[in-house]
């Protein structure tokens, strides 16, 4: 039943939110100087990519694509309390979350 829910939906309109939402993020990393938003900006990029992937993997029928969006999500976990930890020393480095100040550290 909620297969066909989701199939109903055009798989143009999942392609387009995910590049919005992949856009977003990537101008969040460029833009922005803050470690906490760049940070959520890199898992709003890997969460345009899942939906991606899981809204193909839904289309075609096949469980591959949530397999890896298992695996993505996985990393995102890993990346994120690798990037936290990260971000929590250079706090008490430098007093700040600015990733403009992190050329500082090279001394």
């Amino acid at each position: 039943m909620m297969l066909e829910i989701i199939r109903q939906i055009p798989i143009d309109y999942y392609v387009w939110l995910s590049t919005v939402l992949f856009v977003i993020g990537v101008f969040g990393v460029l833009i922005r100087r803050n470690a906490i938003v760049v940070l959520m900006c890199v898992e709003l990029m890997l969460n345009a990519v899942n939906l991606l992937l899981a809204a193909f993997s839904t289309y075609l029928g096949d469980a591959q694509g949530q397999i890896m969006v298992f695996f993505i999500m996985v990393v995102a976990a890993a990346e994120a309390a690798v990037g936290l930890g990260i971000l929590v020393m250079i706090y008490r480095n430098t007093k700040s979350t600015d990733i403009s100040l992190l050329d500082k550290l090279r001394n």
